[in-house]
């Protein structure tokens, strides 16, 4: 009989230790699991967190190995992992984000010392590497006992259940394949599925039945995610289970995703896993919260980047219907000593993931060519990972996340099923309407290409409002401006196979310092706690939820010195009222968003209406700007040099990057400004300074365009004492 013992309790930690016989002998600290030593450093910027290797060291008394196999089970270990029994190097592990198993039991004996270094260190051959999040270290999931009987369902089978089931819809009924894989002996495996058994002889360790469920309900996204339960057992107790749902699926490049014939546009959000103050080391009521805010805002499909999530979250997106992208860490540069990286995590996503009827598609890699050529070696990796997933996986597609700069036309597009890009037009660059232009040349380029919305987004700092919000500003009010506009791009845009933004929720980017907050990317709809919810989440409820609600936007942007101001209102309710001093002012009938303009005077308390439901703030008139509002350099860009004394013949800030990065000397000094706005911005802004589709992209921007981005990292008087410089270079 199979026995799991959860040995979260009583580990003792050591930071420093150069090998595992000084990690044994040194006091450490003690404590439980999960864990990561970068909870804290990992999240307040300087991309200086605790990078090494660190040791996890555990007793473990009364291991019966009596006709019975020992495993130890580590659901998650960031972001490599070597383990030891006894002193003795039992296994190693790369990749960060997966399930692994060891067989301990010749290793074991009476009393039993188990030591895991754990690193998460630097190197070139073991993904991620370069990207936009920290790599947090430790063993920041559970890790559990597991034995078995001698004859046993495999553990080593690169961590999955040990139990496959695949669903095939006929009409009314579903035919179910049920595959297993049993270790040890030739032992009759029954197979049971809705009270049926069936029992095989398994054949060189593999067993295979096919079960009919007549009148099959469907697992139906959100409607109705009904799941079915398969089990295997021997006839010697160990029993293993999992649970599966009947579903069907494709991709029209014309008319987007469709689900159980249907169509069903995927329209929702990505998540990062990890919480302030405790890093990716969360718990199983935190992963239950997540869900509950993904439920509120109403998205029907969930991508889980960039690496493989809890099982646990799959678990809980397979209950809610929610329809999920999976994928690797294989992201932002490719690494020629990294191939065989890739094809290890690719195969531990798909076998340990093959049974959730949420997930439908396999993510190859994420802005892979942002720091790196496509070449060869890039493309047959990739060719690889595709034809793996096709091989391990015969049910659903293949796709990935291309960066915003990559050529349309490139042959990395053609490699997967499916695509989709990473649009930032709007934020990091450009305008808003070159996302609209972009998809619609795409698509009437290649009418036959699927092709999806992966990311897009702005940061936004709650603590920053604006009367008159502009890009680069990482105020709340241009956070939803920005999201007014992509989310009526997207609704205009049905073929969009499945469209995704990002984020959901604010994350630890231990490299960034920008908007007003150290280590942490702001493009969440919610903050990294979970506390606050942006004006731009309730956006989004508007137009996916079916909860009544009504949210007054603008609750934080107090202070007002405009004569007239604007109040906004995002409901899902066809008419809203605003109430002033408990005077109604008007009512307005509309979709989803609902705009008011009132006389800014004294302090006036705001109420929104909608039937019974209600929203309240209070706002007031005030002489000067509150500071507090605005991000970085009080100074406007306008004021950065005197209009009335530009001389037109020669460079300013006003002239495009291209035409400046022409002239040697002009430049020089608009480079050396640059790379001061990317160090604020972390690993990933330096890895794509050399990006030749990005430099064509950013010809054609004025500087002072360029510069609203970085406002924090670069003062007015440096942009000054520049475009003085630039004013004595003829053009």
């Amino acid at each position: 009989m199979r026995k799991v013992e959860n040995i979260d309790k009583n580990w003792k930690f050591v930071k420093e230790s150069a090998n595992v016989n000084e990690a044994t002998k040194d006091d450490g600290i003690a404590l439980n699991l999960p864990h990561t030593w970068n909870a804290l450093d990992g999240q307040d910027g300087g991309n200086d967190y605790h990078r090494g290797t660190c040791w996890y060291v555990k007793e473990l008394e009364n291991v019966d190995t009596t006709d019975k196999i020992v495993h130890l089970e580590f659901l998650g270990a960031g972001q490599s992992a070597e383990v030891f029994v006894n002193g003795m190097s039992c296994a190693k592990h790369e990749g960060g984000y997966s399930t692994f198993r060891v067989d301990i039991t010749e290793y074991l004996k009476e009393k039993n010392q188990i030591a895991v270094a754990v690193n998460n260190t630097a190197n070139d051959y073991a993904y991620p590497q370069k990207a936009d999040f920290t790599f947090y270290g430790g063993l920041y999931r559970s890790v559990n006992l597991i034995t078995v009987p001698k004859t046993h369902f495999v553990l080593d089978h690169h961590g999955s259940q040990g139990i496959k089931v695949t669903p095939t819809i006929n009409g009314n009924n579903a035919d179910v394949l049920v595959e297993a894989w049993v270790a040890g002996s030739n032992e009759d495996v029954n197979f049971n599925i809705l009270d049926t058994t069936k029992t095989v002889t398994p054949v060189d360790g593999y067993a295979t039945a096919t079960f009919t469920i007549e009148d099959v309900r469907l697992w139906d996204g959100l409607n109705d995610p009904y799941l079915y339960n398969a089990t295997a057992e021997l006839a010697n107790g160990d029993k293993i289970a999992t649970r599966f749902g009947c579903r069907t699926f494709h991709v029209c490049p014309k008319e987007g995703f469709f689900l159980n014939g249907r169509s069903y546009p995927l329209r929702g959000v990505s998540r990062h896993q990890d919480w302030e103050g405790v890093g990716n080391a969360i718990t199983l009521e935190m992963q239950k919260a997540d869900m509950k805010i993904i439920g509120e805002i109403g998205a029907n499909t969930i991508r889980l980047a960039h690496y493989q999530h809890s099982q646990e979250f799959y678990d809980l997106c397979d209950e809610a219907g929610l329809i999920v992208w999976a994928e690797i860490p294989y992201i932002t540069k490719h690494m020629e000593n990294g191939r065989q990286n890739t094809i290890e995590q690719m195969t531990e996503l798909v076998a340990q993931n093959y049974n959730h009827p949420s997930i439908v598609c396999w993510g190859l890699s994420n802005e892979i060519t942002a720091a790196s050529p496509v070449d060869d070696d890039l493309l047959e990796n990739h060719q690889i990972l595709h034809d793996l997933c096709h091989k391990l996986d015969t049910t659903r597609l293949t796709t990935m996340a291309n960066v915003f700069m990559l050529e349309t036309d490139s042959p990395i597009i053609d490699i997967p099923d499916i695509n989709s890009y990473n649009l930032y037009f709007g934020w990091y660059l450009g305008e808003l309407e070159q996302n609209d232009s972009f998809f619609d040349e795409f698509h009437a380029k290649y009418p036959n290409k699927a092709m999806g919305f992966s990311e897009y987004g702005a940061d936004a700092n709650p603590q920053f409002q604006s009367a008159s919000p502009e890009r680069g500003d990482y105020t709340e009010s241009y956070q939803a401006i920005y999201h007014e506009h992509m989310i009526n791009m997207i609704n205009e845009r049905p073929y969009l196979w499945a469209t995704h933004l990002w984020n959901l929720f604010d994350f630890a980017a231990d490299g960034r310092t920008e908007g007003g907050l150290a280590g942490k990317n702001q493009k969440g709809l919610v903050t990294i706690d979970r506390k606050i919810k942006k004006d731009a989440f309730y956006l989004y409820k508007a137009h996916w939820s079916n909860d009544p609600f009504v949210h007054l936007c603008g609750s934080r942007y107090i202070d007002r010195v405009e004569a007239t101001t604007e109040i906004k209102v995002y409901s899902n309710q066809s008419e809203v009222s605003l109430y002033v001093n408990d005077q109604l002012v008007e009512t307005k009938k509309g979709n989803q968003v609902f705009k008011f303009e009132i006389a800014n005077i004294g302090e006036q308390k705001l109420d929104v209406k909608a039937g019974t439901l209600s929203d309240t703030a209070t706002i007031r008139r005030v002489d000067e700007p509150n500071a507090d509002y605005i991000f970085g350099d009080k100074e406007t860009i306008v004021n950065w040099f005197d209009q009335d004394e530009h001389n037109p013949k020669n460079f300013s800030i006003q002239d495009t990057l291209g035409d400046l990065k022409s002239h040697p000397v002009a430049g020089d000094l608009v480079e050396r400004l640059m790379a001061q706005g990317r160090a604020a911005r972390g690993d990933v802004a330096e890895s794509v300074r050399d990006n030749p589709a990005l430099a064509r992209m950013m010809a054609g921007m004025t500087l002072e365009s360029m510069l609203k981005q970085v406002r924090d990292a670069i003062s007015s008087e440096q942009i000054k004492a520049l475009n003085d410089a630039l004013q004595k270079i003829a053009k």
